[in-house]
């Protein structure tokens, strides 16, 4: 396969999972098994096309981010609220992560592990969706701290590759008590500072790969902006959907998704 092809479809596959519960790392994990390339070559590559998701978050809320901004400034007490709920979430995961950094790496080679994560986390999806009917809090500066840091705690869940960053957060958020729209925006708002810490982290690692990586800058940009752009669209879409329909949809694409996937990984 030509490599800006694989580059192309890597950044179509972070845009589209970075922000749905379905696990990007588990679909870049089974993406390298399907596609036939190298994951420790692409390693950088999928690090920072991680950014332009962030970005699209960024340029879709930049209003929400600017007024909170202002806010904190005049210190309005609900301004600082959501900058204090969304840095009080992220702590688990930076705390955590740290500290369990070389184990994860370990369950990054198991593509097994992805499709069985995928599958389990579906069906918690369907059974939280039925089992949970009260959501008594609107709005992400409304959460009350108690709440947020279940949350914080509950996104560590998504270490284990396949499990979903925003489907632990969004998930969690719902069994809280928070109502869907607030649970999906506040995943949205988690994953900047928890993305930028992971990529942080990456880079830092890799950063002697970053002098003579293997897969261009380039190629890296093409995947950067597929991302970007893709993110941009699926954000927007998924809000919709999840206020209609809830996250049925997902859990049972999971369930599918995971199942086909230990199905072929069984077979090869």
């Amino acid at each position: 396969m030509p490599l800006i092809v694989t580059a192309i479809l890597l950044g179509i596959v972070e845009g589209l999972t970075e922000f749905l519960p379905v696990s990007s790392t588990g679909h870049l994990i089974l993406a390298s098994e399907l596609f036939g390339y190298s994951a420790d070559q692409w390693a950088v590559f999928n690090i920072v096309i991680q950014l332009g998701a962030i970005l699209a978050v960024i340029v879709l809320y930049w209003r929400t981010f600017w007024a909170v901004a202002q806010g904190m400034l005049k210190r309005e007490p609900v301004s600082w609220r959501f900058a204090r709920n969304v840095v009080v979430a992220f702590v688990p995961a930076a705390v955590i992560g740290l500290a369990l950094h070389s184990y994860i790496e370990e369950l990054l080679g198991a593509p097994k592990v992805v499709a069985v994560a995928l599958v389990l986390g579906g069906i918690a999806i369907l059974v939280l969706e039925k089992v949970i009917k009260h959501h008594d809090v609107v709005g992400v500066a409304e959460i009350p701290l108690g709440r947020v840091i279940g949350i914080g705690f509950l996104q560590c869940l998504a270490m284990v590759p396949g499990v979903s960053r925003s489907g632990a957060s969004i998930m969690g958020a719902l069994a809280l008590g928070v109502e869907r729209r607030t649970a999906a925006e506040f995943s949205f708002f988690l994953a900047i500072p928890t993305m930028l810490g992971a990529t942080t982290v990456e880079l830092w690692k890799n950063r002697e790969a970053l002098a003579g990586a293997t897969v261009s800058w380039g190629l890296i940009g093409v995947g950067f902006v597929v991302a970007f752009l893709v993110a941009m669209v699926v954000i927007r879409w998924f809000v919709g959907v999840v206020s209609r329909h809830g996250f049925q949809p997902f859990a049972w694409y999971r369930i599918v998704a995971g199942g086909a996937a230990l199905i072929w990984l069984m077979m090869r």
